[in-house]
């Protein structure tokens, strides 16, 4: 079996499954979720799954959970911003954000959260300059 070869689920507890089939169907406009026998809600995108599965604790995670890779990051917030989706900004040492982007090496990102906590992503590729 070849790992790098197989379907990738990310899993993501949710408190409220209502809710957050909301927010996944309506602020980031995934196509309607399939209901699965166990309760979990599956969004598939590109190559991967997004299962929302109850949780009544819901996320513990502080960390970056998924993460979707963007061709412009600016115009991506400014239409998901027109969804409702609030950016997060942050200013740390070695670690701010101008306008929702921080840049981070070889990529822009932007950070917000679902209504459940969990902590979702934009990021843009920097294209390689030639020397």
């Amino acid at each position: 079996m070849q790992l790098d070869a197989q379907q990738v689920t990310v899993m993501l507890p949710v408190r409220d499954l209502a809710r957050a089939r909301d927010f996944y169907e309506r602020a980031l406009a995934l196509p309607t979720g399939e209901e699965k026998p166990d309760g979990k809600v599956v969004y598939h995108c590109g190559g991967t799954e997004i299962a929302l599965f109850p949780k009544p604790e819901g996320t513990k995670a502080e960390h970056t959970a998924l993460s979707f890779r963007v061709d412009d990051i600016r115009s991506s917030i400014a239409e998901l911003e027109g969804r409702g989706v609030v950016f997060a900004d942050y200013d740390l040492p070695g670690f701010k954000t101008v306008e929702h982007v921080c840049v981070l090496g070889s990529e822009k990102a932007a950070w917000f959260n679902d209504p459940e906590g969990n902590i979702l992503c934009l990021h843009e590729d920097i294209p390689e300059r030639a020397t």
